[in-house]
Parts: structure tokens; C-alpha cells; sequence
């Protein structure tokens, strides 16, 4: 089936379906109508999968087998974690096999208190990744040394690359509490996409509720209290959007096709009413 474009590119994070292999992820994603798929190539926590198929031949030629018989695309390949040891040639295979999967972008999570060798690492990864068709996206998390916005456009434009980008998710932006005028001061050229998501709205937090919202149980767009019109009204018309809204409990009663099926409907709705 061919997926039905609105005027904003939507895409299904794998974090929503974590439990879902990419082939599958990819055939229920173009079932429900989304554009694109995020594919999580490289586990995040001991208690989450991640699909490497870099190192898996077989299962990459079953997703390029899916993604050309749905026509469902790649936005972004992950998780790259820019620790104080990281070493970019590690990662050759994992590039290779985004540019394979015709991916956009690579999604750099920030493990580093040191800003100047995060900056220089990540311009190194920007580098080797370059020839692969590949853009860096940095993520700022409120309980990394990179909690906010401000302090990742710092980072970013400590590295004097134009291409890479900032991966705004609107739970981080929201609990981080990050300026709007920020937002609204950032280079289009610097968002790549949005990961767009909803929750409850309660601070304080600590660092154990951010983890455990972040990982296992968000919102879908528009059913929680994040200002999500506001953010978006910041943002340049027809950015893509990534919906990464795990829902754990929801899956364990439902299963991942309901959960990814809620949240691409409330996200129509919300961009709708937004406009776009």
C-alpha cells in the first residue's frame, strides 16, 4: 500500500513499537497510513530492543523487501550515544547500512559533560558520515549535561558544520523547560524533524519520572497538557514529524498496532487544527 501523504511527513518512531522488528514495523506503519519510519538500530537501555541489522544480513534484506513493497521511506536511523571514549569508525557498518535503507538522518544522543570534545566528536561523526547520505541530529535530554535547547545549539554550532541538526522532542523541550523564544530563534535549517508526543504536565521531576515517561509511557498528541500548539506555531511549515509516544501499557493490553494506530490519529488532529 502507498502511504497516504498529509501535508506534514509523519513518521513512526520505533520507540512507539519497540517490540516490533523492522520488517514488521515497517508493513504495519504503511498498513496505517504513516510516511516514514525511524528505525532503532542500536538498543538504548538493557530492558529495550535494537534491531542491528548491520550485523544481521538477512533481517536488512526482509526491511529493503518491505520498505520497497510498501513504499513507506527511512527519516532516521539510531542510537548514537557521543560518550567521552567514542570512536566515529566504529560505526562504519551502522552508516553503510543507513545509507542501504535510503535514511536521512542519524540520531546522536549527548553523554559527554565535556562540551568542547562532545562538539569535535560530533563533527568527527558528521564527517564520516557525510559520504553515506547522512545528516547528524542531536538530541538534548533533561537529565544528560545537554539538558535544553539552548544549551544544545551551543554545542551544535561549536562544531561550525551547517548540516547538523537539533532533534527537538517536545516531552524533552517541555521538561526541560526550554524558552519558546528559543525555539522561535533557531535556524530552520537546524530541525530536521520534530518527535512529536504529549504528557501530563507536573513539575517538579525527577530524574526517575523523566526516564520513565520518556521510555515507557507518553500521551498521544494532544491528550495531555504539553502546549503543543505553541511549539509547533515556532516551527517551519511541513517540518516532518516522528510520533515517539511508547505506551507501554496500552501495548501490553492491546498490543503495538493499537498504540501506533491511536497516536497517528491524534496527531491528524492535532495537526489539522494547527493547520497543517
Amino acid at each position: 500500500m502507498t502511504p497516504t501523504s498529509a501535508v506534514t511527513p509523519i513518521s513512526l518512531a520505533h520507540l512507539t513499537v519497540i517490540d516490533l522488528p523492522p520488517p514488521q514495523m515497517v508493513r504495519l506503519a504503511a498498513r496505517l497510513g504513516y510516511d516514514r519510519v525511524g528505525l532503532r538500530l542500536i538498543r538504548v537501555t538493557d530492558t529495550s530492543p535494537g534491531y542491528p541489522l548491520h550485523e544481521d544480513p538477512a533481517a536488512l534484506r526482509e526491511t529493503l523487501a518491505a520498505l520497497q513493497d510498501t513504499g513507506i521511506t527511512v527519516g532516521d536511523i539510531e542510537f548514537i550515544r557521543l560518550t567521552p571514549d567514542f570512536r566515529p569508525d566504529a560505526f562504519t557498518a551502522f552508516l553503510a547500512t543507513g545509507a542501504a535503507l535510503g535514511a536521512r538522518h542519524v540520531i546522536c544522543a549527548p553523554y559527554d559533560d565535556d562540551h568542547a570534545r562532545l562538539s569535535a566528536n560530533l563533527a568527527a561523526f558528521q564527517t564520516l558520515a557525510r559520504p553515506y547520505g547522512l545528516t547528524c541530529a542531536l538530541e538534548f535530554f533533561p537529565w544528560t549535561s545537554v539538558p535544553d535547547l539552548a544549551t544544545a545549539r551551543q554545542v551544535v554550532e561549536r562544531t561550525g558544520m551547517e548540516e547538523i541538526g537539533i532533534l527537538v522532542d517536545t516531552l524533552h523541550f517541555d521538561r526541560s523547560g526550554s524558552a519558546l523564544a528559543d525555539l522561535e530563534s533557531l535556524p530552520p535549517s537546524r530541525l530536521p524533524f520534530l518527535h512529536l508526543c504529549d504528557a501530563a504536565v507536573h513539575p517538579p521531576y525527577s530524574t526517575e519520572d523523566l526516564l520513565h515517561t520518556g521510555r515507557a509511557e507518553r500521551l498521544p498528541p494532544g491528550e495531555g497538557q504539553i502546549d503543543l500548539a505553541a511549539i509547533l506555531a515556532r516551527l517551519p511549515r511541513g517540518l516532518p514529524v516522528a510520533l515517539e509516544v511508547p505506551m507501554t501499557a496500552l501495548q501490553a493490553e492491546r498490543g503495538s498496532a493499537e498504540v501506533a494506530a491511536r497516536v497517528l490519529a491524534a496527531a491528524r488532529r492535532l495537526l489539522a487544527s494547527a493547520g497543517r
